[in-house]
């Protein structure tokens, strides 16, 4: 008998890999979390049914989510991840020698746990020692945390329902503005722009963050597994541009070594699809 593991994109869309082992179900206090070992992906891990990481695309989403802020502001020190249980983002925060201190907020032990178990290509940098686990509720630590404490705020949260519904409000993005600094950075997984449902929260989010940032801009990547393949991801910042202040030279005197990001892709992933600029622009409006 074969096994595959089926996801649900939309009503009439689903997105199906063969799977050869059921390695790890839990249901947590907040979720059902499930690792899966496919054929074609390797290790997959999802959360209430939807994809989150798996072992063969990433790399993609966290190069994404973490090295254009970086590339933006190589002079980052202190971090803020919010969400990120699986710990990809945090693996890439840490190949920055200058930064020196890495808050992860992740709501739901379990994930965190269970990945550092069957998915240590994510979690594996997990101990090092400017990372500070912390296991609560994301919205209250940004609440509390004190006025212009981050230089770099990523929210690399589930979709907007459950648990990540209030990770997509205005009174978070407020917080997120209040706590960051002068320069500071925010980033978060903006959905996609195809259909309809993950289109709508897209513009959502993207009208909300124009509201309180001098500086909101759209980016994208080709994320083979995400729905649609079209994934979107936003840059908010109180005065630096991602494209006009990229430090190029800077980035490359790091020497890191990436499987997606590079600096030409920088600049060519805030070239959106005229079909998302007018989204934007309309939600803005």
């Amino acid at each position: 008998m074969e096994l595959w593991y089926t996801e649900e994109w939309t009503d009439e869309v689903r997105f199906s890999m063969k799977v050869k082992q059921h390695l790890f179900s839990q249901k947590s206090d907040f979720q059902q979390i499930d690792i899966f070992d496919s054929v074609e992906f390797g290790k997959i891990l999802t959360i209430d049914g939807l994809m989150m990481a798996n072992e063969k695309d990433e790399f993609i989403y966290h190069d994404m989510i973490v090295h254009p802020a970086m590339a933006t502001n190589p002079g980052i020190k202190r971090v803020l991840v919010i969400g990120a249980g699986d710990g990809g983002t945090v693996r890439e925060l840490t190949r920055y020698p200058g930064i020196e201190h890495i808050d992860m907020v992740e709501i739901d032990e379990v994930v965190t746990r269970a990945c550092q178990e069957h998915l240590p290509i994510t979690a594996g940098k997990l101990e090092d020692p400017r990372v500070t686990l912390i296991f609560a509720d994301g919205l209250k630590f940004a609440q509390e945390a004190k006025a212009g404490t981050y230089d770099l705020i990523i929210v690399d949260s589930t979709d907007p329902v459950s648990v990540g519904a209030g990770l997509f409000t205005t009174a978070f993005y407020s917080d997120c503005y209040r706590i960051l600094s002068d320069q500071g950075i925010l980033v978060n997984q903006h959905e996609s722009p195809y259909f309809e449902g993950f289109a709508k929260e897209m513009t959502r989010a993207h009208s909300k963050i124009a509201t309180l940032f001098p500086v909101a801009a759209v980016y994208q990547a080709h994320i083979p597994t995400y729905p649609s393949g079209h994934w979107l991801f936003g840059f908010a910042s109180k005065g630096l541009h991602p494209v006009k202040d990229v430090q190029v030279a800077s980035w490359h005197q790091l020497g890191l070594t990436t499987q997606y990001y590079n600096t030409d892709l920088h600049v060519g992933a805030f070239a959106l699809p005229t079909y998302v600029k007018e989204m934007l622009a309309h939600a803005k409006n």
